[in-house]
């Protein structure tokens, strides 16, 4: 057993669920082979407990190193404020410099506030939405974390964030009292949002949703529902957190031309820096003045000078360009490898955030002898791809020669007609929530 298997099997019986985030349980790569734990990374390449090398070709820090790892400038800001104390009774500055670069990035806006992830700044833009509008009833489409607001969607008949994220997500510990709170539409069927606006006409206190993650909007959808929200009143609420920083410097939404209320963002704003931005329009925003929405830690000062910072690089390097150049090439290199050997696949996701899927009645079983052959190869990878302005043409044609090979190995495996589990080292990965024993 590897040093990381070891560390991982300890891990889960002092810490429920194994590890903090869901996505990087070894379970959903490779279970029981998964190196687990890094002992160092530096651009896209990653070293384990065991002194391993891999390229990382897989999540790049679940999509926060959109600049890659140990990236120097903003390590070296981060240092700073540490040398200056990261925290103090006095306010940090960089608070005041980073909310006027969002804005000279985004117009439309007014104000910020921040958090340290995600999840939690989505829970803040929804909390402003509601003290703003004095209703309850929030519209929803896409991922936006694992808080209250949003798993209260599956306390209704069935499991209505299986279409939008993830199956089996259980809302144990969601008061039932939420239920009905949440409603869920999903990305271009403008019939399931316009038909949740009429009957729930007068009572919605925001629409949110992510503006592109797998799919371009189609037939004016983002356009439409921006119309509908601006006659009716509703604050309409872009999820950013995955899409923006990737297209371009800021929001995706500058690309597909329309603006929001509020937009949320973080991972690739900071480069791996735990920090989180909510900003939008001065009349909504200044409804968080009528609500308590504090926190002692969203002051911290290191985060907040490696964002500005990974902005600032952001902008000089014209880091977008690079991420749709990698992932074009990414794409178009899957489909080249998958053709060479006659397998099936079909390939998804704007540019910077790319996947494939195996299209054959193994998928799951694929995907996981993908990652194990892959791993054996010198590469962190699976069936996704961020990118990062770390990777290179170089390291990209190498990954892609690689992915030729297994491609070749499935395909024929496949066409002997066995068991592609036949051929793993352990078990076939998860593919969504599952507790873990």
């Amino acid at each position: 057993m590897s040093k990381g298997q070891h560390l991982y099997k300890r891990a889960k019986e002092i810490i429920p669920g194994g590890t903090q985030l869901l996505s990087k349980r070894p379970e959903m790569f490779l279970p029981e082979r998964w190196p687990a734990y890094y002992s160092r990374a530096k651009g896209c390449e990653v070293w384990d407990l065991d002194g391993n090398h891999y390229y990382d070709m897989s999540l790049m820090g679940v999509g926060a190193n959109v600049l890659g790892y140990a990236y120097e400038p903003v390590d070296e800001a981060a240092k700073q404020a540490i040398s200056s104390s990261g925290m103090c009774t006095l306010n940090a500055p960089e608070e005041v410099e980073l909310a006027e670069s969002l804005l000279e990035l985004h117009p439309w806006a007014d104000m910020v506030r921040y958090a340290k992830a995600g999840g939690e700044a989505m829970s803040v833009a929804v909390r402003i939405a509601r003290a703003y509008t004095q209703k309850d009833i929030v519209l929803v489409c896409g991922y936006h974390g694992w808080h209250d607001w949003y798993l209260a969607a599956n306390l209704v008949k069935g499991d209505p964030l299986a279409g939008v994220h993830l199956k089996g997500l259980e809302p144990a510990g969601v008061s039932r009292e939420l239920a009905g709170s949440n409603l869920i539409f999903h990305y271009n069927r403008l019939d399931e949002f316009q038909q949740l606006t009429e009957e729930n006409k007068g009572q919605i206190a925001a629409v949110i949703m992510e503006p592109i993650r797998n799919d371009y909007p189609q037939d004016g959808f983002l356009t439409e529902i921006r119309r509908i929200t601006a006659e009716e009143g509703i604050p309409l609420i872009f999820d950013e957190i995955s899409s923006g920083f990737r297209m371009c410097c800021g929001g995706s939404h500058l690309v597909l031309g329309v603006e929001p209320d509020i937009a949320v963002f973080a991972k690739a704003m900071t480069n791996g820096y735990p920090v989180a931005a909510i900003i939008g329009r001065r009349e909504i925003m200044s409804a968080a003045q009528d609500t308590f929405i504090s926190s002692t830690f969203w002051t911290e000062r290191v985060a907040l000078a490696a964002a500005v910072k990974a902005i600032q690089e952001y902008r000089v390097h014209n880091v977008a360009e690079h991420l749709m150049s990698m992932g074009k090439l990414i794409q178009e290199g899957w489909v080249r490898q998958a053709e060479v050997v006659g397998l099936q696949i079909h390939t998804g996701g704007i540019y910077p955030l790319s996947h494939f899927d195996f299209e054959n009645n193994q998928p799951l079983a694929c995907k996981t002898y993908f990652t194990q052959e892959m791993l054996n190869s010198g590469y962190l990878a699976y069936t996704g791809f961020y990118a990062s302005y770390a990777h290179t043409e170089q390291i990209v044609d190498s990954y892609l020669s690689a992915c030729g090979q297994v491609f070749q190995k499935i395909a024929a495996i496949l066409d002997k007609g066995e068991n592609i589990a036949d051929h793993l080292d352990g078990p076939v990965c998860h593919t969504g929530f599952q507790r873990l024993n």
